[in-house]
């Protein structure tokens, strides 16, 4: 049985690499939204099962949240507050070392989906988009919960954020991010420094 922590990691992961399908500028429908877990799960599966090198592994799932996630709203909202004091180029910069953070730090976790599945269960609209609601299961555990959050506010259909077992993704990482900056004093280029070599 995986603990609750590899099963928070594992999901995060996924959320994290946000591999929902890029769609024309039309009105999300709960059937798009339906649709899109199904792929993420499908995109996911096709990278671990490709036999690549794990680092080569890590550069695949790079390119698929830089294509497929809401990497900007993602990134501001896990810089929270100290964001509002950053320049445009510290923004991009913050946004380019995230996106390599997050590709390291729950990468790694992919593995373990191997031979694992999600099935859809229900789909309910939210403000922002709609809230598929689904169960996973991994090798050898019981099956657990995960609400994947996905929107078109982008002008395409992204995914930007997941619960798993009621653990908030951008929560958690605004948390983190947060206390890198707070052990910097402050210092953005130097939380980003460190960001870059994290994961």
């Amino acid at each position: 049985m995986l603990s609750n922590l590899n099963r928070r990691d594992f999901f995060l992961s996924t959320a994290a690499f946000a591999l929902l399908r890029a769609q024309p500028a039309l009105a999300l429908t709960e059937t798009d939204a339906r649709k899109l877990v199904d792929e993420v799960v499908a995109d996911i599966d096709r990278v671990i099962s490709s036999g690549q090198s794990d680092s080569a592994v890590l550069r695949e799932f790079e390119k698929l949240f830089v294509r497929y996630a809401d990497v900007n709203i993602m990134a501001q909202y896990a810089l929270g507050a100290d964001g509002r004091s950053a320049s445009a180029s510290q923004k991009r910069a913050f946004n380019d070392a995230f996106t390599g953070y997050i590709a390291r730090k729950y990468g790694k976790q992919f593995r373990d989906f191997i031979g694992g599945r999600v099935e859809v269960q229900s789909a309910r609209q939210i403000k922002a988009g709609y809230e598929i609601n689904t169960l996973a299961y991994l090798r050898g555990d019981g099956p657990f919960e995960v609400s994947f959050h996905v929107s078109d506010k982008s002008g395409r259909n992204k995914f930007f954020n997941i619960f798993i077992e009621g653990v908030n993704l951008l929560l958690t990482e605004r948390s983190e991010i947060g206390s890198m900056l707070d052990r910097r004093g402050g210092d953005i280029n130097a939380m980003i420094a460190d960001l870059k070599k994290a994961g």
